[in-house]
């Protein structure tokens, strides 16, 4: 454990929050796209503390809409348990929970719990926070507009479906990092999970038979559920040519590839 944190003003910041350190912080493997995640040991804790700096922008977007949400989520994530500004960062301190990343893999025996989780998502409710979160990442990589109206619905999306966002606990899983909640068609998240599990090996009719415990998915129209296949591998194909020294963006490409040769999808 350390007491360093990432500037001299951090630890006052969140002092009244905290109090005394008891054994300092670590910092954990949660929340990639975050400025500082770690977990404090300390007299009113411990809590996971998750910051940004106060900057405009998406990052700074992103934790906000992440406090916002958490009300309402909380039947699936840990609660923030309080929030801190200045003019240098934007903290939100949650409850620390004991858990593990989930285990995609073929086999594990995660993956009841995990696909649970994902269809415990299409039964919460679209707070009123979010009616005005429109999903349209995936819009620009559909063949066209009305494809794009496919995506469209009313359920609250969590749209990061990976292992590191699904964490194992003796008696319960938590669905964490909720940077970018959206309102949309409710078989985007299994969708997005079934592309995960072809990445972890699974095989596409693996992967299918998992992500069909889920209601939504279930209830999908096929149309949606192809054009969104497709916008996927296109999306994923962007990303990796942007950074094609990353090996996980090519491993995307290739899962979400697979997927949609398994639903008849071809993509030019």
């Amino acid at each position: 454990m350390t007491d360093s944190f990432p500037s001299p003003g951090f630890r006052p910041l969140i002092h009244r929050y905290t109090g005394e350190l008891k054994a300092g912080c670590r910092p954990t493997r949660r929340g990639f796209d975050s400025d500082v995640t770690v977990l404090v040991e300390c007299e009113k804790g411990p809590f996971f503390v998750k910051a940004m700096r106060n900057r405009p922008g998406g990052r700074r977007d992103s934790i906000i809409r992440e406090g916002l949400i958490n009300p309402y989520v909380r039947d699936v994530s840990p609660a923030v348990r309080w929030r801190a500004e200045d003019e240098d960062w934007v903290v939100l301190g949650f409850e620390a929970v004991d858990g593990r990343p989930a285990d995609f893999a073929p086999g594990s025996a995660d993956l009841p719990a995990v696909v649970g989780a994902v269809d415990r998502l299409g039964e919460l409710g679209l707070p009123e926070v979010a009616r005005e979160w429109a999903e349209t990442r995936w819009d620009r990589f559909t063949a066209d507009p009305g494809e794009a109206e496919l995506f469209r619905g009313d359920a609250l999306l969590h749209t990061d479906i990976n292992p590191s966002n699904l964490h194992i606990g003796a008696e319960r899983v938590w669905v964490v990092d909720w940077a970018w909640p959206t309102r949309g068609a409710a078989f985007i998240d299994p969708a997005m999970l079934a592309v995960q599990l072809v990445s972890a090996g699974h095989s596409a009719e693996s992967a299918a038979s998992w992500v069909s415990r889920c209601t939504a998915w279930r209830e999908a129209d096929p149309t949606a559920l192809d054009a969104f296949a497709a916008a996927t591998v296109r999306m994923d194909r962007a990303f990796a040519a942007r950074k094609p020294d990353a090996a996980w963006l090519g491993a995307m490409v290739a899962a979400a590839e697979a997927w949609a040769v398994h639903r008849g999808v071809r993509v030019g």
